[in-house]
């Protein structure tokens, strides 16, 4: 997976900056940081204002709610482990969940909490990794039970209910039957934050503190963390939720004060990082290389080649699928990729510009980074606007569009 290709071209770059810019001077994206790197070239846009109605400008260096795109980085630190042998793929998970033993199964996904079957068997290592240990985020199950109850719960990040600190996120999840057998089906989100109480408890430490001494230095990255230091936080622009009938922009957080102002309850590895789009380069470059950053290994080979290939079978897959072709209306074409791996989405069909093999994820909170290793790129797409209107996935579209016809070879 060495890193190749002869760069992009001048034309190309400027269509570019024109078509991001085009976003910014309608009024529907305030503001955006750009970077797209090939080989050795690396070419960064950064447009807009911090603010919807203006403010200071965004910068190369802004600090951004990575959303669900912290989900291909905090994966990381679980593979660092696998590495090492502290865990195996297809060990157990009850010694360091005990939460989690003696699974009971719902009969159907819109059953009462109390309608279950005995688990098959455990849940593995494997499972957590992959997103199939049987529960998880549903969109196509909204106000079910089961699902009413995750949110009741605190454990998903669902304003306003916060999310508890990790021993007491553990208990309540323990509390609920899972939706499917484990390792039955793909599902959405809980596995990420669960792959962080996973590393914390293996290790001893703090997820953040060991993904810092593992991940994050050794890349630089500076700038990563589960919240933004107050003598940083003017660099932290606005979050906005616009309203879908009129398209006000409503402030989902604010920075100072807000929910990344101080250290949170619950690093969720599942969506709770902040970043730049400098350390993403750096952390996406690495896999790129197949685990070595400037000469210093992080991950080996192997574990990065398996992080990236679909890990899926069709049957696994078969609800994510139909999800994303079925409510294209509704996702605007994200999640189409067809393929996961750990912790990332992996192309497995060619839908659009990009190949078979491209590799990452985008976050509710308008944030996208891939890799891909076909071409020998990195593009990271970072603003400030949620996904209660179109504008930020149409963005994140033509972005990747525009990325791809700038490829000069």
């Amino acid at each position: 997976m060495a890193i190749g290709g002869n760069g992009f071209s001048e034309q190309g770059l400027r269509r570019l900056r024109e078509v991001l810019a085009r976003h910014v001077d309608s009024g529907r994206i305030p503001g955006l940081v750009a970077l797209v790197s090939r080989g050795e070239e690396t070419h960064v846009e950064a447009i807009g204002t911090m603010r919807h109605d203006g403010g200071a400008p965004m910068r190369r260096d802004t600090v951004f709610r990575m959303a669900s795109t912290s989900k291909p980085v905090s994966i990381a630190a679980a593979m660092v482990l696998v590495d090492e042998c502290r865990l195996r793929l297809d060990d157990v998970v009850d010694p360091w969940l005990p939460e989690l033993a003696d699974r009971r199964v719902l009969t159907s996904p819109g059953a009462p909490l109390d309608d279950t079957v005995p688990a098959h068997r455990p849940i593995t290592v494997r499972d957590v990794l992959t997103s199939t240990f049987g529960l998880g985020m549903d969109f196509t199950a909204l106000g079910k039970p089961i699902m009413n109850a995750i949110f009741e719960r605190g454990l998903t990040p669902n304003l306003p209910v916060e999310v508890p600190e990790p021993d007491e996120w553990m208990r309540r999840l323990g509390e609920l039957p899972l939706m499917y057998q484990p390792g039955e089906q793909w599902q959405y989100h809980i596995s990420s934050d669960l792959v962080g109480v996973l590393v914390s408890r293996v290790t001893g430490r703090p997820f953040e503190e060991f993904l810092r001494e593992r991940v994050f230095e050794p890349l630089g990255m500076t700038d990563t963390g589960f919240h933004v230091p107050a003598d940083q936080i003017d660099r932290l622009p606005a979050l906005y939720a616009p309203d879908p009938a009129t398209g006000e922009f409503l402030v989902w957080d604010e920075p100072e004060g807000g929910r990344w102002s101080k250290p949170p309850a619950f690093q969720g590895g599942g969506g709770g990082l902040v970043s730049t789009a400098d350390d993403y380069h750096a952390y996406f470059r690495m896999l790129l290389n197949g685990g070595t950053h400037q000469g210093t290994r992080v991950l080996s080979r192997p574990a990065v080649e398996l992080m990236t290939t679909n890990r899926l079978t069709p049957r696994q897959n078969d609800a994510r699928t139909a999800l994303a072709r079925n409510n294209v209306h509704i996702s605007f074409g994200q999640g189409q990729q067809g393929g996961w791996g750990m912790g990332m989405a992996v192309r497995t069909y060619r839908g659009d510009y990009a190949p078979i093999g491209q590799f990452g994820w985008d976050g509710g909170s308008g944030t996208s980074a891939y890799a891909d290793p076909v071409n020998g790129l990195t593009g990271i797409l970072l603003c400030q606007l949620g996904y209660t209107v179109p504008n930020p996935a149409h963005l994140m579209n033509d972005f990747w569009t525009t990325l791809y016809q700038a490829l000069d070879d």
